[in-house]
């Protein structure tokens, strides 16, 4: 109960600020006093300034006059930093088409820390939206998790899992990157950064009869997102709006890391590849499948292998564990449990129609399996932290039930298959769900 009295106030203060986000879309915009002499121009600006003002939130921002600022640095929580909370943003068109200013400042309460980025880029050309970007950033980053350059242009409200992480690693990372749309369907993103790798645990990564605890990188990235059957239109300005989301969609990353190029400790390889294909039906049910790999060769360490989403913390009861389930991590694998240098998962998720109890209350049954595999082949180069590899087929199943009451739903998932617990009650996951959609 102690873990749900920390975490909950998080997840009321994001219940709360979208609140008054549509409070303030519907009232500022729509509810102007109307008078007889106001003509329908007037109405379609307003109309025009509401729809944007939407757009913003859906995609993560809340606008002001030359700066939109970011939603994600407001309030956050991990078993770290405790409490996140901080300031953020882009400045947008108002201020200028041809440069942009992107950075943020935040404080954990726990550990006691400020963490920051500074950034900034320029636009090389319009037609093909490329931009040139700087950044320097101090922050923490979780160990094992390995994330898409091109997925930042996505963006969710409230991100469960992060609830209980632990296990993260402090970077100073120093980088340019480059954004180009290829065409429409194919857009890619390339960095080459310079990175102070400290992670905040007991960890020794030894290598040519040396012990690491904390390292130096230098490395390259190229990431494609491939979105071959979505529908686009053009607009004025050479600005392009998607028509139809089209499935499947793929996403590769290639990622080198390069030894003694400006005091690199490591030389090694990843590759990270996902594809989401997507079914939605008449009756509004839907389902998906997701599939995601990497492999990683080289001398890599802990921080950069993949630990395939674990969301489960190790406590002795069900009760304790009695946390938040996310979205696509398994809800019954617990934290720091796994670690592979090359991995798979699968997931199928099939959510069905909405049950329409009355106006206000439709609940949704979701039925979920997640399957993962993997292996790691240096093992003993990782010392101070005891982790399990995924030779065999990991399994878990489950079902939620969203939307009973004001975005709150219930999860249950139940672990099975080659890593099956031999106490009963620890292959089981109960935990509640938390869905906003605009």
């Amino acid at each position: 109960m102690f873990y749900l009295t920390t975490i909950l106030p998080s997840l009321m203060l994001q219940r709360l600020f979208v609140v008054l986000l549509f409070f303030y879309a519907t009232n500022i915009f729509a509810q102007q006093p109307q008078t007889k002499d106001r003509d329908s121009i007037e109405q379609a600006r307003d109309s025009i300034k509401k729809a944007e003002f939407l757009k913003n939130i859906g995609n993560g921002f809340f606008p002001f006059n030359y700066f939109n600022a970011d939603l994600r640095y407001l309030v956050k929580f991990n078993q770290y930093e405790g409490f996140r909370t901080g300031l953020g943003g882009v400045t947008n068109d108002r201020f200028s088409e041809k440069y942009r200013l992107n950075s943020y400042v935040v404080y954990g309460f726990k550990d006691d820390r400020i963490k920051y980025r500074i950034g900034g880029g320029f636009r090389v050309s319009r037609s093909t939206n490329t931009w040139v970007n700087l950044s320097y950033t101090d922050d923490l980053q979780e160990t094992g998790s390995s994330k898409f350059l091109t997925d930042k242009r996505f963006f969710t409200f409230f991100e469960p899992r992060l609830l209980n992480i632990d296990l993260f690693h402090r970077h100073i990372t120093k980088a340019i990157a480059v954004e180009h749309k290829i065409t429409n369907h194919l857009v890619s993103e390339t960095e080459l950064s310079l990175s102070k790798i400290n992670p905040t645990y007991n960890y020794n990564f030894l290598v040519d009869d040396r012990a690491y605890n904390s390292f130096d990188l230098s490395m390259a990235k190229l990431s494609l997102q491939w979105s071959p059957f979505s529908t686009f239109e053009l607009l004025e300005g050479d600005k392009v709006k998607t028509l139809i989301d089209g499935y499947p969609k793929f996403t590769l990353q290639v990622t080198k890391g390069f030894k003694s190029v400006f005091g690199s400790d490591f030389d090694f390889s990843k590759i990270d590849f996902r594809t989401i294909q997507q079914f939605n039906y008449d009756n509004n049910a839907q389902t998906n499948i997701t599939l995601v790999a990497g492999i990683a060769g080289g001398k890599t360490p802990l921080t950069h292998l993949y630990h395939a989403y674990p969301n489960n913390i190790t406590k002795e009861t069900i009760l304790q564990r009695f946390s938040v389930a996310g979205l696509n991590s398994f809800e019954t694998m617990y934290f720091n449990e796994f670690f592979s240098d090359k991995f798979s998962t699968l997931q199928i998720k099939h959510a069905f129609s909405p049950f329409k109890v009355s106006e206000w209350f439709k609940p949704q049954l979701v039925l979920i399996s997640r399957y993962a595999i993997g292996n790691m082949k240096s093992i003993d180069r990782h010392e101070g932290i005891e982790f399990n590899t995924l030779e065999k087929l990991y399994s878990e199943s489950g079902l939620e039930i969203n939307r009973l009451l004001f975005g709150f739903g219930l999860s249950f998932a139940y672990r099975y298959g080659g890593y099956h617990l031999p106490n009963f009650e620890d292959n089981i996951a109960f935990k509640f769900t938390f869905n906003i959609s605009l």
